[in-house]
């Protein structure tokens, strides 16, 4: 009836008339309950009154006659094997046997044996978090987000600090790869702007950092940490190799960290960026809002740190080289020019993440932008036509064949230009009319300006004269302004001379 609920003598009465050929209307009418009931029934959605639901198996176990014999073997010997994988050796030993559809089947079993006889699972010890203690570091990158300046897709990492207790962060955009440089700018600008600096420092391994070194280079870069450290007070630790989830306290924020992002790109509307400095700002004012929803606790912990040196200490890795004939140095399969006045010099090179600082003895000379190559099996150049037009306006058919013939023109316009002139001009005069333009771009500061004319000259296919242009934009000469001089009578020289013979007389 309606309302009462149904015992197991009534189930087991209606599977016996469904049995014997009865439909499911037919079967619940003389079990006297609904048809609906009947339907639960046999899905097994409805249990007799008073009982759980069933836990006895309701049909054979496929795996019966394998388990012990071949499977459970397997399991004792290698418990990292998988479901899939032994399921697929089950496949190959007993063609037709195993089709696909008993996978998931299997795959429980094997999940349970493992929960009753497999090797104990790592635990996970949530630590307390004491005020000043520990402040933590990272490598992180974008992967659900790709961001671009000015059209061009831009590799880049983010160094993540944080503080354990009050989750007081910093980030700041790598350019290269996991670096020693990198590391130390990134935790020394971090604690700069924190103000104080915490008891003890955790890093993972730098194992990236590490990579493709020798031992005595890893050695260094060890001693280099732990010299880093000591200057700020902190006791340096490391995650075991491979444990990264013992830097949980900033490998969590790092998920976080990254959505914000994600949704800060959102309401930007765009991934793209004109400069990596707009790309600096956006993430500042992430950063700025996360430690702002926990000032409190900030300002709390603050009380706690350690005063910081009046002096950083070294943030780059040092590298001595020597300026060649050609104008260049070589930095990490990296060719560089540099200002041809120090050719033959033995200079000191600062190796920043982004930059590298060029010294001659204690002076610094000049900084230029690092780039980086994609792999070991690459090299690269990094050319300043700035650096070298001086002497090459005064040889300027070395420009033809010179290997950095292409990397001396500053962009893709200027590239156009040299292909319109070796194309409409004889070889001679289209070295020199390039070169007089490149130096026409360095003397009068107008590589912008005068790309944007020559653009446009050539779009009317008009061959650029490099006197016109000379006439237009070279300063030094329109500072020099045509004067009006009059010619003076021949009577006044006479009158010089007569107060010559005068004198002499």
């Amino acid at each position: 009836m309606s309302g009462n609920p149904v015992n197991s003598e009534q189930v087991k009465l209606y599977m016996r008339e469904r049995k014997q050929g009865k439909t499911q209307e037919e079967a619940a009418v003389k079990c006297s309950f609904s048809e609906r009931s009947g339907r639960r029934i046999e899905k097994g959605d409805l249990q007799p009154s008073g009982e759980g639901k069933r836990h006895w198996r309701t049909r054979k176990d496929p795996f019966a006659d394998v388990w012990e014999i071949e499977v459970i073997p397997l399991l004792r010997k290698e418990s990292q094997l998988t479901p899939k994988t032994l399921f697929e050796c089950l496949q190959k030993d007993h063609p037709g046997e195993f089709p696909d559809s008993k996978l998931r089947t299997f795959q429980r079993k094997v999940s349970k044996w493992k929960a009753l006889y497999g090797a104990d699972k790592e635990v996970m010890f949530r630590q307390h978090q004491i005020i000043g203690r520990m402040g933590l570091s990272d490598f992180t990158k974008l992967k659900q987000v790709q961001i671009t300046i000015a059209g061009v897709i831009f590799h880049h990492l983010l160094y993540h600090f944080r503080l354990a207790f009050s989750g007081w962060c910093s980030v700041k955009v790598v350019h290269g790869g996991e670096s020693y440089s990198a590391f130390a700018e990134g935790l020394q600008d971090a604690l700069r702007r924190l103000g104080g600096s915490p008891q003890e420092h955790r890093s993972d391994s730098l194992s990236a950092a590490f990579k493709n070194l020798t031992k005595d280079a890893v050695t260094d870069i060890t001693k280099r940490y732990e010299q880093l450290c000591k200057h700020y007070d902190m006791e340096p630790t490391r995650n075991n190799r491979g444990k990264g989830h013992e830097n949980g306290a900033v490998e969590s924020p790092h998920g976080h960290l990254k959505k914000r992002i994600h949704q800060g790109l959102l309401l930007r509307g765009s991934n793209d960026f004109s400069s990596v400095s707009e790309y600096e700002e956006f993430l500042a004012e992430i950063v700025q809002t996360i430690n702002g929803n926990k000032q409190d606790k900030i300002e709390e912990e603050r009380k706690y740190l350690q005063p910081l040196p009046l002096q950083r200490t070294a943030d780059y890795t040092e590298l001595v080289v020597q300026a060649s004939t050609s104008s260049t140095i070589r930095v990490k399969r990296v060719i560089y020019t540099v200002p041809s006045r120090l050719i033959g010099k033995t200079l000191r090179v600062h190796i920043y993440d982004n930059r590298l600082e060029i010294y001659l003895g204690s002076t610094h000379t000049v900084t230029l932008q690092r780039i980086f190559v994609k792999d070991n099996n690459h090299r690269a150049k990094q050319v300043d036509y700035r650096h070298v037009i001086t002497s090459l306006e005064r040889k300027p058919q070395a420009f033809r064949y010179s290997q950095l013939r292409d990397e001396l023109l500053p962009n893709d316009t200027y590239k156009a230009v040299w292909e319109f002139l070796d194309l409409h001009q004889d070889a001679h005069k289209a070295c020199k009319t390039m070169v007089g333009i490149l130096g026409l771009a360095h003397r009068a500061d107008c590589e912008e300006k005068l790309g944007t004319y020559l653009d446009n000259l050539l779009a009317k296919k008009i061959v650029p004269t490099l006197y016109k242009l000379q006439q237009k934009f070279d300063t030094y000469k329109s500072k020099i302004q045509p004067q009006d001089l009059t010619q003076p009578s021949a009577s006044t020289y006479d009158g010089l001379l007569v107060n010559v013979s005068t004198e002499v007389q």
